[in-house]
Parts: structure tokens; C-alpha cells; sequence
């Protein structure tokens, strides 16, 4: 049974979990969120004393993206100011944006001053390369990463499929990234783009482990927000399958209701408790609501978590 044949979606349970706590809460702790540069300066704009919100969760990671139009220095105070509330900034490198490698230089000297120490390696919604750099592969093959201190690289995955590239190739160049990182003495791991349906997930975690990488997985979740911006994000970030599915099969009740990912999570925690090989470690939140709606549904599943399972 998919996340789409349920009829409630929200932060209460009616049942029992099918999973332990320890389970659950492996997940959450492992939890992550994304925040773009415009998020955080608004959130410092807005603080007293440059103190972090009380709902941020300290020490968690947070993935710094890349977004089309940006510019990529924007992504240097932004890490800044993350690292100095204590949590673990994660930038996203979009190859394809790369004008030079004389900037790209510079982009990772200026890094590693600021203390990043790992990276998100995308290739970037850029329709032609800015620079040398088609993919991500091309960027790895420079070798000019291994040279700035950082210690660990994650990699994107699509598991409801890549909108240009087959899922044959998908699967070469992860594999080719994975092993380049362990070749290198760095830590890697990969995340995923998110999905409505847990099924498409836990299918291909399934397939994943085959392919017997030894690599973490994080998989993506919409965070929570109206159904109706959520729909909008999915048509433009390749998930329109999922997205139908969702509309098709759900009752108009349901679709006027904020969307939580509280039911996807459930399956996923259910399907972690009965493969205990499995890759999954963590799950990573698409914040469309905003950063405060995502991190205190993490905050609140734990509760919840801990409370069900006494």
C-alpha cells in the first residue's frame, strides 16, 4: 500500500506505528533541511542578537542550494552564519554553473576558509554549461576538489526517475562517483530528490542495496505546506508522477488539508525496522512551507515517536 491510498495526512497518528522508537528516531536525529540564502538572511534580519530561532535544530545539517539566476557567493555567508549558530552548512556545487577554473578555484579556497568542510555535488538546472563542466563527472575527473580540506561529498539521486537522463546512466555515474570518494579517502553519501509515494522510495532503496555501494541514503520529503504550492514544486522538480497519483486518487477533503509528510515517513520507518540491511539512515526535508514549518514537524515527530512507542 502506497502513501497515496490513505485518506489522513497530518502530524496525529489513529493507530499504533508499525515500527519501534529507536527506528523512528534514528531517522529524525539523522534528519536534514534545505535553506537558501534569501531564508537566512531574512531569519538574521529578524533575530535578536544574532541568535538562531529557538526551532532550529542545532547541530543538524543544512543543505545551502543552488538556485537558477543565483549567484553561488551568495552561498558564503549563508554558511557563515549556519556555522556560527552550530549547525553543519552542506553548499551545493552545481557543475554546469562553473564559469572557469579559476573561479571554481576560488569558490573552494573561499570555502574552506569559512569552514565547509563537505559538499552536495549537482550538476545544476542550467540548459548549457557556464563553463568546462557538463556534470558532475567531468568536475570529479578534475581532480581540483581533493585539494581544499573537505572530507565528504554528497551525491542526488531521482528515484521516481531523472526528467533527461535514463535510469541506466543514473546508475553508472553513482557508481562512479561513489567509488572516486572512497578512492580519495572521503566520506560520501547520497540524497535523494523527494517523492509522494513511499513505494517508489522503499523500491529504490531495494534497488540501491543491490548495487551494494556501502553508502548512506537520505531520501527526500516534502516538508510540510499548502497542497496546492506543494503541487506547483513537484511540476517543476520532476515528480509529476507521484503528483497525479496524489491528486487522482485523493479526496477533495483531503487535497484542501495542508499536506505533512508524516505518512510517508511512517512507511519508510516501517520499512527500515523490517530491512535492517538497508541503506536508509536519514531522511532530508524539502522545506516549502518554510524552515520553521519543517523543523518543528521533526521536532514534533520525535515527540511522537518517543510518546507512541512507551
Amino acid at each position: 500500500m502506497t502513501m497515496i491510498d490513505h485518506e489522513v495526512n497530518d502530524m496525529s497518528r489513529t493507530s499504533e506505528p508499525l515500527y519501534s522508537s529507536q527506528t523512528g528516531m534514528d531517522l529524525l536525529t539523522n534528519a536534514s533541511l534545505e535553506a537558501t540564502p534569501k531564508q537566512i538572511s531574512a531569519l538574521v534580519a529578524s533575530s535578536e542578537n544574532g541568535q538562531p530561532p529557538h526551532w532550529l535544530i542545532k547541530g543538524s545539517c543544512v543543505y545551502v542550494p543552488f538556485l537558477p539566476d543565483a549567484q553561488f557567493e551568495n552561498a558564503f555567508s549563508t554558511c557563515e552564519q549556519l556555522l556560527a549558530w552550530g549547525m553543519q552548512p552542506i553548499p551545493h556545487l552545481p557543475a554546469r554553473a562553473v564559469p572557469s577554473d579559476a573561479v571554481l578555484h576560488q569558490w573552494l579556497a573561499r570555502l574552506q576558509d569559512i569552514g565547509v568542510t563537505q559538499l552536495l555535488l549537482i550538476a545544476g538546472d542550467i540548459k548549457e554549461p557556464q563553463g568546462p563542466y557538463a556534470d558532475t563527472l567531468s568536475l570529479l575527473a578534475s581532480d581540483h576538489l581533493l585539494h581544499y580540506g573537505f572530507t565528504g561529498f554528497g551525491f542526488a539521486a531521482h528515484p521516481e526517475g531523472h526528467p533527461l537522463v535514463d535510469a541506466h546512466t543514473m546508475k553508472q555515474a553513482l557508481e562512479f562517483k561513489c567509488d572516486y570518494a572512497k578512492q580519495n579517502g572521503l566520506s560520501c553519501w547520497v540524497v535523494t530528490q523527494f517523492s509522494f509515494d513511499n513505494a517508489a522510495l522503499t523500491r529504490w532503496l531495494d534497488e540501491f542495496q543491490v548495487m551494494d555501494l556501502g553508502v548512506p541514503v537520505f531520501l527526500g520529503l516534502a516538508g510540510p505546506t499548502k497542497m496546492k504550492n506543494l503541487l506547483a514544486y513537484a511540476a517543476q522538480c520532476g515528480v509529476a508522477t507521484s503528483a497525479k497519483m496524489l491528486t487522482k486518487y485523493s479526496s477533495v477533503a483531503r487535497l484542501l488539508r495542508p499536506w505533512t509528510p508524516t505518512e510517508v515517513f511512517d512507511a519508510l520507518a516501517h520499512y527500515q525496522a523490517t530491512h535492517l540491511n538497508s541503506p536508509l539512515k536519514g531522511v532530508h526535508l524539502f522545506p516549502f512551507g518554510g524552515l520553521k514549518q519543517s523543523s518543528e514537524w521533526i521536532t514534533a515527530q520525535k515527540v511522537l515517536v518517543n510518546a507512541e512507542n512507551r
